[in-house]
């Protein structure tokens, strides 16, 4: 494993690659990575650690959003957070039956 070869491995693991990905854009088969794992357990945590990047990246493209205000933005991350709330109701509000394929049907009277 050259340091070359580790370099590129990290380039991925930012991208947020798979191990696969990672040992193809590094030009080496997997069983290398994990043979080089195998001897430095710490490398496995440091590979976790990287491959958060993207997710740290769209965190930070979210909290520019915010502190500009962007009420749609806003608006998702609440939606996200707490579900849809919106109620079905059938005519006049009744329930709605459902039957056994999931198509809505009348209501039982």
């Amino acid at each position: 494993m050259t340091p070359e070869t580790l370099a590129k491995l990290e380039q991925a693991f930012l991208m947020g690659c798979t191990d696969q990905e990672a040992c193809l854009f590094a030009g080496i088969i997997p069983s290398t990575l994990y043979r080089y794992q195998e001897a430095n357990p710490e490398y496995c945590e440091r590979k976790d650690t990287l491959k958060q990047n993207p997710y740290m990246k769209a965190r930070g493209v979210l909290i520019d959003a915010l502190d500009a205000n962007d009420v749609n933005t806003a608006h998702k991350i609440i939606d996200r957070k707490e579900g849809s709330k919106v109620a079905v109701t059938g005519p006049e509000g009744g329930p709605i039956a459902i039957n056994f394929h999931g198509v809505p049907g009348n209501a039982p009277k």
